[in-house]
């Protein structure tokens, strides 16, 4: 039977996610340099301990606002 997920674990999948759907909308050729940059952001923090709660949320927040400037039809690549 599968775990269930805390609030702030379905937020980091979301976060994950919708990180994913901006880099699809990208030109195919760069869409790869999105791709690799989003797992190298997540892969930074996959040792950071569930219960550090205020850390958590601040890269939450970062992560949002990233997916926001991200996500501009003017931005093609990201190195």
């Amino acid at each position: 039977m599968a775990k269930r997920l805390s609030g702030l674990q379905k937020e980091v999948l979301h976060l994950y996610r919708a990180s994913v759907r901006v880099a699809h909308t990208k030109p195919k050729q760069n869409q790869p340099h999105f791709i690799n940059y989003i797992r190298e952001e997540f892969g930074k923090h996959k040792d950071l301990p569930k219960r550090d709660f205020t850390t958590i949320e601040h890269l939450l927040r970062v992560g949002n606002k990233r997916i926001n400037l991200y996500s501009s039809p003017e931005l093609k690549d990201i190195n």
